[in-house]
């Protein structure tokens, strides 16, 4: 029997994910808040006994002088996503749904890994001749079922979304991503599991005087000044003040830790400052920013630490530091970020990233065609 999916209540949607050890930041109601030009539901999944038994926030993308949308899940819904039935009871529901919303195409983005590279195992791959991508090197481990998934989708007519843009940094989310297993670990174990340099590097800027403070909405402006000058170093688009704003407001009015600002001082100047997210036993670095002055005293590191200290702290299960790029090119702009997390003793994770579902071709083929020219 196929499961029955309708709306529900922000507070139904919360009390279903504090029941789950991890949620992705992007599948908790107050995200929709954060994005003002979609239009955003919380969706329920019912069983015949009437109990909730998955969610998710849909985000819908109204298409200019038409009543139709884009209905976008970022990395969600919230469901069970090995389920030998998948398709049938748990997506075709959704798709039904959606459709009578009017939508004309779904995008989701299944929180299911495929496979996971140990941070020797990634430096290696980049100190290989012949490994030009992540995914030419031997993974550490595989992830059961993962094949399974994608069978069944495309089997079903769902397509893998097109990728563009920086690998790792396309439009929608990251397929590859680092992150850094706290669970059943102490601080001293994750400490010994950083690389030599960064433990250099966290205790240079100790002797430096370098000093890491929790921020408040009153310091978004100083963040933003540094988040300026890194996108103008890193080549990429940066959003506006006001989005920070309204993540800071919106996430923290569902929870009052949900989001955290750091800022590393160092002699009456903030030299690096980034933002901390927290759902569950999940911490999420999700935005980092500094300065090219006085890079010498190093407070990317002990920014970092200070904010993986704080997640452990907070019972964190996993540490992640989000997006990586999956080419191990030398010349890649890129490839320096990657160095820096790997140095963090962690993982390379990669996801089954996202999946479109044409509910109307036509509309969906011109909306693809719009999208590769942009």
């Amino acid at each position: 029997m196929s499961l029955r999916v309708q709306p529900i209540s922000r507070d139904e949607h919360l009390a279903f994910v504090a029941g789950r050890p991890s949620v992705s930041h992007m599948q908790i109601p107050s995200w929709g808040d954060v994005k003002p030009d979609w239009r955003a539901e919380s969706l329920g999944w019912f069983d015949g006994t009437g109990a909730l038994v998955g969610a998710g926030l849909v985000l819908l993308r109204p298409v200019p002088r038409l009543r139709r949308y884009l209905a976008y899940l970022p990395e969600g819904p919230v469901v069970d996503w090995q389920a030998p039935d998948l398709v049938e009871r748990w997506l075709a529901p959704m798709l039904a749904h959606l459709k009578g919303r009017g939508a004309f195409s779904v995008k989701m983005g299944p929180p299911v890994v495929v496979r996971r590279w140990s941070a020797a195992a990634v430096k290696a791959a980049i100190a290989a001749p012949d490994a030009h991508r992540l995914g030419d090197v031997e993974p550490t481990s595989y992830e059961q079922g993962a094949q399974d998934v994608a069978d069944r989708l495309r089997r079903a007519g769902w397509r893998p979304a097109a990728r563009g843009g920086e690998e790792g940094f396309a439009a929608g989310q990251p397929r590859h991503v680092f992150q850094v297993p706290f669970a059943g670990r102490s601080l001293d174990d994750v400490h010994s599991g950083l690389n030599q340099q960064w433990r250099r590097n966290i205790k240079k800027a100790e002797n430096a005087g370098v000093k890491v403070v929790r921020g408040g909405a009153e310091d978004l402006p100083a963040f933003y000044g540094l988040y300026l000058e890194t996108a103008e170093r890193d080549r990429f688009v940066p959003r506006p003040l006001s989005y920070f704003q309204r993540m800071w407001e919106a996430l923290n009015a569902e929870h009052p830790d949900r989001m955290r600002l750091y800022l590393a001082h160092h002699d009456g100047e903030v030299l690096a400052a980034a933002t901390m997210l927290t759902v569950g036993e999940h911490v999420w670095y999700s935005y980092g920013a500094s300065t090219g002055r006085r890079r010498e005293v190093q407070p990317g590191n002990a920014m970092q630490w200070r904010m993986m200290a704080d997640a452990h702290e907070l019972g964190a299960a996993v540490y992640d530091l989000r997006g990586i790029t999956d080419t191990l090119d030398e010349s890649h702009h890129l490839l320096g970020l990657l160095r820096f997390k790997v140095g963090t003793g962690g993982e390379a994770v990669e996801y089954l990233g996202e999946w479109d579902f044409p509910l109307n071709k036509l509309l969906h083929g011109a909306l693809s065609l719009y999208l590769a020219r942009r």
